[in-house]
């Protein structure tokens, strides 16, 4: 019967428009190329993530933010494409954690201090179970 159960799992909101602080060039955008390396994972169902055209933290980028029903929602920043392996720790971590709260003792060296913000779980209870 619990086979039939929806499969509770992490959104991973990626913004796709984030330079890094990078000049605008016609070089692929950092931020895209964060989101494509997390598409790649996202197949085996671990977790889902959805593309962003702007979170307005460009001074932070690149940016995600993580959230499951009745859990904090995380804002994270400081991110690329190279700590793709540490992020997928993250949010495991994430997962199985109660609340949300992943102390920085928890996280990969590399994500130590990426958390920029956090928002009640009541913001994010609107989620659909997928």
């Amino acid at each position: 019967m619990a086979e039939n159960l929806p499969q509770i799992r992490p959104i991973l909101h990626v913004c796709v428009t984030c330079r890094r602080g990078l000049p605008l060039t016609d070089d692929p955008v950092q931020g895209r190329q964060l989101y494509d390396a997390l598409t790649s994972h996202a197949k085996n169902g671990d977790f889902s993530v959805e593309p962003v055209e702007c979170m307005a933290t460009c001074s932070r980028g690149c940016v995600a933010a993580v959230s499951m029903p009745e859990k904090w929602t995380l804002l994270l920043g400081q991110l690329g494409p190279e700590k793709v392996e540490d992020l997928l720790t993250f949010l495991n971590v994430y997962r199985t954690s109660k609340t949300g709260t992943v102390m920085p003792s928890k996280r990969p060296a590399s994500l130590s201090d990426m958390i920029l913000a956090r928002l009640p779980a009541s913001l994010s209870a609107s989620q659909e179970l997928s």
